[in-house]
């Protein structure tokens, strides 16, 4: 691998283009940017060949295969240990890469011993500086009072996203002491937000947004929402919509009656909206959701059901308004050769990647789905499918089926899981599993896209994006996928 100082050609050549390009904004269907037109059109021209040709010349393997000491960067790291010494359980992992490229993972603590809403549940940090090598001490970001009937009971099940573009972390959360299946409208189950602005180390007091979630369903058809909660594990930031200073969230909520519901924000979460129709499920018999955003600008649904996953997909007619529509939600599992989670439901992740095709060069995108395998809770493992065009998510049924391969990376029981994508290239992967005999310890552990797919894909962060893209709508116009963070 060649080599500038300490780092590899090709990081500094990313690193240097991020100085120079920054990011695309979209102002009524036309490009503006915070320099001179001219000369941002030539350095996105230099950038984008210097970004091609470094990661062309970098060696035909996984982004990363050794640290900068030469040790194995393929690590397992026990973050938060259940045992049958711990005074109280871990569960529901929460991990996000900071605009530092610090790894910030969060997790329940439970001196209640269950579920959220069952009485006192603790949200408790750890940082890794360096992609995972070492971590900093556990931390609690908030501890819930245990007190009946409080607000501020407990708070558990977080989901997580950090701005690519400054070191503001966004945390949503449920709270207080109503358990999610007897929640009612009139007396829900609480929803928490939590800002940092330096990267994960501090936190803001806990902002309940209950009510601000709930309205968004009392007018809808379908009738008011009785329970939601965010997905836990990753909110997902668009790489593509921008809307004012943020680029847009989507948060996939769990929800009954009537299956999982989706929320945009152009505001980095101080507000939310539906996306798509209010009167109308994208999962009707969906449970734990998650979004992902495909290279056209489309939004993956991903969630929860028995034996598999639900997939939708929503497509924007005008991607600054949020205006478009959500297919039919598409099973994906044993039958159409997808996603099998056999014998169980749980929560996973979805991650979608640019990549390069070793076979041929070929440059495609790579979808990322974990689950446990099976049967039952147990062997949690990482699914991938190739996205040669369009074609392949074209609808929710076509992007559904025909998952090339999985990877197992626990072999006893395991359970919920979310992952990220490291400074480095490589990817970060979370899960729980019982790997003392008890139910949970959060484990991490990082691979790259060749270890995860067989040496079939490699991470190529410079694919031209408009190979797989018509329109985003709103008069947005067509762009590569050179930017200041190819992945968030």
């Amino acid at each position: 691998m060649w080599r500038t100082g300490n780092r590899p050609l090709f990081d500094e050549l990313l690193r240097w283009l991020s100085r120079v390009t920054g990011k695309f904004s979209f102002s009524k269907g036309t490009i503006y940017t915070t320099m001179n037109m001219t000369l941002r059109l030539a350095s996105l021209a230099i950038g984008a060949a210097l970004t091609a040709a470094a990661w062309a010349f970098a060696p035909f393997q996984s982004l990363s295969t050794a640290t900068e000491d030469g040790t194995d960067p393929h690590q397992r790291t026990n973050l938060f240990v259940t045992d049958s010494t711990s005074p109280y359980p871990y569960r529901i992992p929460a991990i996000a890469k900071a605009y530092n490229g610090d790894l910030v993972a969060v997790s329940d603590l439970r001196p209640c011993g269950a579920d959220i809403g069952y009485g006192r549940v603790d949200l408790m940090c750890r940082i890794s500086p360096d992609n995972g090598g070492t971590w900093g001490k556990e931390f609690a970001i908030v501890r819930g009072s245990g007190v009946k009937g409080a607000y501020d009971c407990g708070f558990g099940d977080a989901a997580l996203v950090a701005d690519g573009d400054s070191p503001a972390m966004l945390l949503i959360c449920v709270s207080g002491n109503t358990v999610y299946f007897s929640s009612k409208r009139t007396a829900p189950a609480a929803i928490s937000r939590f800002y940092s602005y330096d990267n994960g180390r501090t936190w803001s007091a806990s902002q309940n947004i209950t009510e601000d979630i709930y309205k968004l369903f009392d007018k809808s058809a379908l009738g008011p929402v009785d329970g939601c909660f965010a997905g836990s594990g990753r909110i997902c930031q668009s790489r593509i919509v921008k809307k004012g200073r943020y680029y847009r969230l989507y948060m996939a909520l769990a929800a009954h009656p009537n299956g999982n519901r989706v929320l945009y924000s152009d505001n980095f979460g101080k507000t939310w909206a539906v996306l798509g129709d209010v009167d109308s499920s994208p999962a009707p018999k969906g449970d734990e959701p998650k979004c992902e955003e495909l290279p056209d600008g489309t939004v993956v649904l991903s969630s929860r059901t028995e034996g598999g996953r639900y997939f939708n997909l929503f497509t924007y007619t005008n991607a600054r308004r949020a205006q478009g529509s959500w297919g039919q939600a598409a099973f994906s599992g044993e039958k159409n050769h997808g996603t099998v989670a056999k014998g169980n439901a749980c929560n996973g992740e979805i991650l979608i990647l640019p990549a390069m095709r070793m076979e041929d060069r070929a440059e495609v995108y790579v979808a990322l789905q974990s689950v446990p395998m099976g049967p039952g809770r147990a062997n949690v493992g990482i699914y991938y499918k190739e996205l040669a065009s369009k074609a392949d998510f074209s609808s929710p049924e076509a992007f559904a089926s025909d998952w090339d391969g999985a990877m197992q990376v626990s072999r006893i029981n395991s359970a919920y899981s979310t992952m990220t994508q490291q400074q480095d290239g490589r990817i970060a992967f979370f899960f729980e599993e019982e790997t003392f005999g008890k139910a949970y310890t959060n484990v991490y552990e990082s691979f790259s896209l060749g270890e995860i797919t067989g040496e079939a894909y490699n991470f190529y962060p410079a694919v031209d994006r408009s190979l797989f893209v018509e329109s985003v709508g709103g008069g947005m116009p067509l762009r590569k996928a050179v930017v200041k963070h190819p992945h968030r």
